[in-house]
């Protein structure tokens, strides 16, 4: 098992920013990801970023240029920082890890953290 904890999220007028944090302990693999998911109200689930252990990140078209994913594989933290963020950023975001073998992943979630981005 592994335990997820977030910490950030908040309320920010448009163009603001903010930082997600999450760490990871229990039963981790060497290889693994760690990264974000949002669900916004009546969406589903989506993708944000995420990055793995040997450094590939993955992210959503409408983050790119402005959200930046961070890994401490020594730390098992993930950081999240969020630059001119709009409203169509809002959305319940959760830290997701996977234990990775071979093709094989065992995923985990955090418990969510609010992004509100409104005037």
């Amino acid at each position: 098992q592994v335990q997820l904890v977030e910490s950030g999220g908040g309320l920010v007028q448009p163009g603001g920013s903010l930082r997600l944090s999450c760490a990871a302990s229990g039963s981790i693999f060497t290889t693994n990801a760690m990264g974000w998911y949002r669900q916004a109200p009546g969406k589903q689930r989506e993708l944000v970023a995420t990055k793995t252990s040997g450094g590939r990140m993955d992210y959503a078209d409408s983050v790119k240029g402005r959200f930046t994913i961070s890994k401490d594989n020594a730390k098992n933290t993930v950081s999240l920082q969020m630059n001119s963020l709009n409203p169509e950023d809002t959305a319940v975001y959760y830290c997701y890890f996977a234990n990775i073998v071979l093709v094989s992943r065992a995923e985990y979630w955090g418990q969510g953290t609010q992004v509100t981005v409104s005037s």
